[in-house]
């Protein structure tokens, strides 16, 4: 397995590829994407372990779009079938191997929410695992915030680590903790090129949402005056249904990071 260190400007093209392999076979994506989304929210409501549990199938779930999209990516455009087959038996092959980065990634999310605890008591983390209400005064609170901050500080070198993790384990048969290695040295070799990702995608997502909150507001004005039954749930359910095609969007986009950064030797 070899590192390639790519320009900055690739990262645009991991954006435009990713779109055009979801607009192969969007339905199977959004499909794929919701399908593995239902297993998290049913295993978050697992008691007392429920979180942990929904946090260790995210790098399973990363590994089936990639696969998807992989099958996406090929010459002949395939079935809407082979698509989502191709994410299953993905995950059927390496499950042991998946397991194990799935507890990795419980374990260290949840040490980074216990260290972001010591700054306000438990507050944020309550709010982010548990779905705690969110009140304006505790959200301005300094110590909140300040908690807010050392969580997203830490939580950038975790997810660097687990970036390329599901994919080297699967297409390059890398051991899951040498995984976490060699996927955070090839993000950090490369992280012009994910900045430039980032920002793109922070953008499309920007301009996605204002888009989706005109559509939104539009369709409740319209049931606030009587036009249209059912239009303002409708303005609700535009506003939750792009946010996940916007999602499964993203998600078909980064096999092409892994794709791009290494090379079999």
């Amino acid at each position: 397995m070899k590192l390639n260190l790519v320009p900055a400007r690739t990262g645009a093209l991991w954006v435009r590829t990713g779109l055009r392999a979801f607009a192969v076979q969007p339905l199977a994506f959004i499909s794929l994407f919701f399908f593995f989304m239902a297993l998290v929210s049913i295993a978050s409501q697992v008691p007392l372990v429920g979180a942990a549990v929904a946090l260790m199938l995210l790098p399973t779930m990363t590994l089936g779009l990639m696969a998807a999209t992989a099958q996406a990516a090929a010459p002949e455009k395939p079935p809407a079938g082979a698509v989502f087959m191709a994410a299953l038996n993905a995950v059927r092959s390496d499950m042991r191997p998946m397991l194990v980065l799935g507890v990795l990634y419980a374990v260290l999310f949840l040490g980074v929410m216990a260290i972001s605890a010591l700054a306000d008591g438990g507050q944020f983390a309550k709010v982010y695992l548990l779905g705690g209400p969110l009140t304006r005064e505790l959200a301005e609170s300094t110590e909140f915030q300040v908690a807010l901050w050392i969580a997203m500080a830490l939580y950038l070198p975790l997810s660097l680590a687990f970036w390329h993790a599901p994919a080297l384990v699967h297409w390059h048969h890398v051991p899951p903790a040498k995984s976490l290695f060699f996927s955070f040295v090839a993000c950090f070799r490369n992280f012009g090129a994910l900045t430039v990702y980032g920002l793109i995608w922070t953008g499309v997502f920007i301009g996605a949402g204002i888009v989706l909150s005109l559509i939104a507001s539009l369709l409740v004005a319209f049931g606030a005056m009587g036009i249209g039954e059912g239009a303002s749930a409708a303005g609700g359910a535009v506003m939750i249904g792009g946010a996940l095609v916007m999602a499964a969007m993203f998600f078909a986009s980064t096999w092409f990071t892994f794709r791009d950064s290494f090379n079999a030797d």
